[in-house]
């Protein structure tokens, strides 16, 4: 079982400094081996009910890090009671004021969004690997919200219920837009955009595609791009009911 603090956790690692607020555990930090040999840097937070519980795969945004964009969303997840890996792909940057390890380890070394999709898998397989029982779920966003749809279409087997947020398309996401992968996704899947991003065709197209496939959609009012909708800091106006569709569909999917 995780050890609980009750004060302010500070993680200073690769020049950043982290913080999670008091009564959470202290995650663990891990290098996970993508199948190509690169390295990435992911921080592993248990919950109380230990690896049983249902696992929740937080995936950045473009030119961010797993620590920035989603210091607000982690401690939501644990008091629900599930386990985290939140990775840093090869693809990312210091968008949120934090720093994205993997690719600082990579000293200026660049990658495409598509070849971040190694990633997503290695932090697959290091939770089959090591002991997470528990239902998974694969979150994404922007364009890891598009490549999280690939994983659940090519590994159905070992992933529960996916969640979108912005997925990205067009034509920076090369092979990996999410629009082919739709008829071969037959996991539940959540997809969400903010109203904002709804004017544009390209959006509107993919809604009724995903519709078409049984996915479910919602779009957030007052919401911002990415998994920043569910971040009250980041949106103005209250986040409380984007976070209960979001926590209505895992519950739904833990219960079955």
């Amino acid at each position: 079982m995780a050890t609980r603090l009750n004060l302010i956790v500070i993680l200073v690692s690769a020049c950043t400094t982290f913080a999670i607020s008091s009564e959470y555990p202290v995650p663990t930090e891990v290098n996970i081996k993508a199948r190509d040999g690169v390295t990435i840097y992911a921080d592993v937070y248990l919950s109380t009910r230990g690896k049983a519980a249902p696992l929740i795969l937080l995936f950045h945004q473009a030119g961010g890090d797993a620590r920035g964009e989603y210091a607000s969303h982690i401690p939501r997840l644990l008091d629900e009671g599930y386990n985290v890996i939140a990775a840093d792909q090869r693809s990312g940057g210091n968008r949120f004021e934090s720093t994205n390890r993997t690719v600082l380890a990579l000293e200026r070394k660049q990658y495409s969004y598509c070849d971040a999709y190694q990633d997503l898998e290695a932090a697959l397989r290091y939770a089959a690997e090591n002991g997470f029982t528990g239902k998974r779920f694969a979150w994404g966003s922007s364009y890891s919200a598009a490549l999280v749809l690939k994983l659940g279409a090519e590994h159905p087997k070992e992933l529960n219920g996916i969640l979108s947020f912005s997925p990205a398309s067009g034509e920076a996401m090369g092979e990996c837009k999410p629009e082919p992968f739709a008829p071969n996704l037959h996991l539940p899947t959540l997809i969400m955009r903010p109203r904002s991003e709804m004017q544009r065709e390209n959006s509107k197209e993919q809604f009724v595609l995903f519709q078409k496939h049984g996915f479910q959609t919602y779009v957030a009012e007052n919401g911002v791009h990415g998994s920043s909708m569910l971040n009250p800091h980041r949106v103005d106006g209250n986040v409380e009911k984007h976070w209960k569709v979001v926590l209505d569909f895992i519950r739904t999917i833990v219960n079955q």
